[in-house]
């Protein structure tokens, strides 16, 4: 793994590193996931607190994920591995989960916290999700937690998913999307993209890379659908836009699902 991508990576990197040495969930505040949809309780209330998992996310990827025992199971963004552990439960001994992360304290305690679990069809390895430390053609389903709008490069990251995929492989992710084109202003505030904010596409751009990159039967469920909000209503919103701690109701969840052909 190189040392930096960017300074938005460090910036990012260093975010949720301080999020999860401070037991901070991403939901504790309304920045990332005021539209949260379908967010699993945790099963993982048992374990001590210095290694429970604390969700990021602003979904539950593995109600559309479809996982079978036996798979090969890639979460990217894997923070301290909550969906991973669930995943793994689903899997089975016979199958493998894979978390990919850029933040060493959150590879440290998802390990941890898997031994701890007794889960050893579960691996953490530390990287960026634009150059995946994984094999291509090698994994059944991606699924990834509120984390690709973290990204600057969306179509290489998504090209990593397709590479890293078999044929035939299933993506299946939550994560931010905004129901207009965000102000450069915006884009510009390094708050906003740690927030999952300034990072988020619209639902158009998202199933453009995708369908770019190579990926079929794509769908993408919006948890708030762009009707229920006046055009009028969310264009001023956007130009008004200033903070990452404003309510930013043009910024929701969203279900996405694409196929790798098999030829």
């Amino acid at each position: 793994m190189t040392s930096t991508l960017s300074p938005l990576h460090d910036l990012i990197q260093s975010y949720y590193a301080k999020r999860v040495e401070q037991r901070e969930s991403c939901c504790s505040s309304s920045s990332c996931c005021a539209s949260a949809d379908s967010l699993p309780l945790s099963p993982f209330e048992s374990l001590p607190a210095e290694v429970q998992p604390i969700s990021f996310g602003c979904g539950d990827p593995l109600t559309i994920a479809d996982l079978q025992e036996g798979q090969v199971v890639l979460d990217l963004g894997s923070g301290t591995g909550y969906d991973c552990f669930l995943a793994a439960k689903r899997v089975g001994d016979s199958g493998k989960v894979i978390g990919v992360d850029m933040t060493p304290q959150m590879i440290q305690q998802a390990t941890q916290t898997a031994q701890r679990l007794g889960l050893s069809n579960v691996e953490f390895r530390l990287g960026y999700l634009e150059d995946l430390p994984i094999d291509s053609n090698s994994v059944d389903v991606i699924i990834s937690n509120c984390v690709i709008n973290l990204a600057p490069d969306k179509h290489r990251v998504l090209g990593e998913a397709y590479r890293v995929l078999k044929p035939g492989g299933r993506l299946a992710v939550t994560d931010r999307v905004s129901l207009r084109p965000l102000p450069a202003a915006l884009r510009e505030d390094a708050e906003a993209w740690a927030a999952c904010i300034a990072g988020a596409i619209t639902k158009d751009e998202w199933a453009q890379i995708l369908s770019a990159v190579g990926f079929k039967e794509i769908e993408i469920t919006l948890s708030r659908p762009l009707e229920t909000q006046p055009e009028t209503v969310l264009e001023k919103e956007v130009r008004n836009a200033k903070s990452a701690r404003e309510p930013l109701h043009f910024v929701v969840s969203a279900r996405i699902t694409a196929i790798k052909a098999k030829s």
